[in-house]
């Protein structure tokens, strides 16, 4: 079971169970636990060639046991989120920690992971269970309808969730590159069902320098 102590620890308490963990983010722990080193992107030869294509580099580790295990990585602020079958995207820097039972693989992400410089993909998690992502500061959920479309920063985003379709825009213009743009000249347009979770932080991205 995933629960926050704080919102910079996360414990997980298990009973001969296991979870999936970055690599190196345990803290502590009580009671008997084994620690096995895993790769993200997918499970098995596909996932081998999918992380070597896609530069999704994900180190995790399996952890397994009796007791409670704590988690942290760098102080981060830490977000709980719960996958009834659906599917969460999510940057693999930002991913802490999943029920060993949820899938993870990558994804296309086109120009948004371009102008994110986190490359052309990103991580996906799904199935039933619990994850943990981080933010840089305590994120915030906003959701999205078919009447309410989200649009946010590629700096600012960190995972989405539910049936959202996305699209990339751009206010490059020649005046842009003469210096006189609007200071936001890269945005990700999200329409459909589900939550985007933000990050009240902008990490550096290639739109950030234009």
């Amino acid at each position: 079971m995933f629960r926050l102590q704080g919102s910079k620890v996360l414990a997980v308490d298990m009973t001969g169970d296991a979870v999936k963990a970055k690599n190196g983010s345990m803290v502590a722990y009580d009671g008997q636990m084994a620690f096995k080193k895993l790769s993200g992107g997918g499970e098995g030869i596909r996932g081998m060639v999918t992380r070597r294509i896609t530069g999704e580099q994900m180190t995790v580790m399996e952890v397994s046991g009796h007791g409670t295990c704590w988690f942290a990585d760098r102080a981060s602020e830490i977000n709980l989120v719960s996958l009834q079958g659906d599917k969460l995207f999510v940057e693999s820097s930002n991913l802490l920690a999943t029920d060993a039972g949820l899938r993870t693989g990558t994804s296309f992400t086109g120009m948004r992971g371009a102008t994110q410089g986190n490359g052309l993909f990103t991580t996906t998690v799904e199935g039933h269970g619990q994850a943990a992502i981080m933010s840089d500061g305590p994120a915030v959920v906003l959701r999205v309808s078919r009447q309410f479309p989200l649009t946010v920063d590629p700096g600012a985003y960190i995972a989405h969730q539910g049936n959202l379709s996305q699209s990339f825009q751009s206010g490059v213009t020649f005046r842009t590159f003469m210096g006189e743009g609007g200071g936001e000249a890269f945005q990700i347009r999200f329409e459909g069902d589900g939550l985007v979770y933000v990050q009240p932080s902008e990490r550096n991205t290639i739109a950030g320098d234009v």
